[in-house]
C-alpha cells in the first residue's frame, strides 16, 4: 500500500503553464507556436540570419538557411518558415504595388511595403537573437 502526499491535490497543472524550455512570445497578446527546446547559440545565430539576410536577398537567403538547418534545429525550422512566409508576403505586396503603378497607387504602396519590410525584419532579427520566437503581425502562412 502506498501513502499519498497530503499536499498533492490530484489536479494537473493548468494547460496554460508553458513547458520548461518554452520560448516566450515576442508580440504580446498572441502566443508563439514554437514550444520546442530552448535554442542554443548556433540556432539563435542561424535563425537571426534567416531574418537578416532577407533584407538583402528577399526570400532566397532564408530559404537556403532553412533548407540546410531545418532538420537539425527546431528553432531555425520555425523561424526560417516564419521569415520565408513574410518575405513571400512582401514579394506578393511588391508585385501588387508594381501592377498598380499605372493608376498611381503603386507609387505610395511600393515605398510603404519596403519600409514595413525593413522595420519588421529588424524587429525579428533582434528578437530572434535573444532566443525569442518572433511572429510577424501579418504574413500569409504559405509554408507550414
Amino acid at each position: 500500500m502506498t501513502q499519498s502526499d497530503p499536499n498533492d491535490t490530484g489536479t494537473p497543472p493548468p494547460a496554460s503553464t508553458p513547458p520548461v524550455n518554452y520560448a516566450t512570445p515576442s508580440i504580446g497578446g498572441y502566443p508563439a507556436p514554437y514550444a520546442g527546446p530552448a535554442p542554443d547559440s548556433d540556432s539563435k545565430t542561424m535563425a537571426m540570419l534567416c531574418h537578416l539576410l532577407a533584407i538583402f536577398t528577399s526570400f532566397i537567403g532564408p530559404l537556403i538557411i532553412w533548407l540546410v538547418k531545418k532538420d537539425t534545429s527546431p528553432f531555425v525550422d520555425d523561424q526560417g518558415k516564419e521569415s520565408l512566409n513574410f518575405q513571400l508576403t512582401m514579394l506578393l505586396a511588391s508585385i501588387v504595388a508594381g501592377l498598380t503603378m499605372c493608376i498611381g497607387i503603386g507609387f505610395i504602396l511600393a515605398p510603404a511595403v519596403w519600409v514595413l519590410n525593413i522595420v519588421f525584419v529588424i524587429l525579428a532579427t533582434v528578437e530572434t537573437n535573444k532566443g525569442v520566437a518572433y511572429r510577424y503581425p501579418f504574413a500569409l502562412r504559405l509554408i507550414k
